[in-house]
């Protein structure tokens, strides 16, 4: 129980590191522009983006408190600089769970692509196939069973994708060592 509980203050402790916050910023904003310039909307309910690399850089270098700061703030700078629907803090709760779900997976940890793709399972079928699917449900009034076969299709479709991409992501990133300044508790 120690070592969780130090495992998640030394993500707290990353906040203390201005390069890491710096980081961050610059992290928000290319998640901004790829936003704009690099998802492909398919029907109202699916987005097949890369804004959300990013969210797993920042998650992987500082953890799951971290991230899921960023991933909570992003999600509603995103939401101020290009509304798209109604705001719905389901959805900023989300973002935040995925960064727990990924920081837990990814930080101080080597990349491996099981690593990865576990991570990518279990995101996808908590955080998209039931509450993404929940919450577009409730906003829209469809049915949650009508939504759940479209939305496990293209999670099972942009699964193993998704998972090559950012194994790629990460190592390119971990080739770059003047980067990852991380206090070490």
């Amino acid at each position: 129980m120690q070592k969780i509980k130090q495992f998640y203050l030394d993500s707290i402790n990353q906040l203390k590191i201005t390069q890491n916050l710096v980081i961050c910023g610059l992290m928000a904003a290319l998640a901004v522009v790829l936003s704009y310039v690099a998802s492909i909307e398919v029907g109202p309910y699916i987005r097949i983006g890369f804004s959300g690399i990013p969210n797993r850089i920042i998650e992987f270098l500082f953890g799951p408190i971290v991230g899921s700061i960023f991933g909570g703030m992003l999600d509603i700078l995103k939401y101020l600089v290009k509304p798209s629907g109604p705001f719905f803090f389901g959805f900023t709760f989300d973002a935040m769970l995925a960064s727990v779900i990924y920081g837990s997976f990814l930080y101080k940890k080597p990349v491996k692509l099981w690593r990865i793709a576990a991570a990518e399972l279990l995101t996808k079928l908590i955080v998209n196939c039931f509450f993404n699917t929940l919450w577009i449900s409730m906003l829209y009034g469809k049915g949650f069973f009508v939504l759940l076969p479209a939305r496990i299709i293209k999670n099972a479709v942009m699964l193993p994708l998704d998972t090559m991409i950012l194994f790629f992501a990460l190592t390119m990133l971990k080739k770059i060592p003047t980067l990852i300044h991380t206090k070490q508790s």
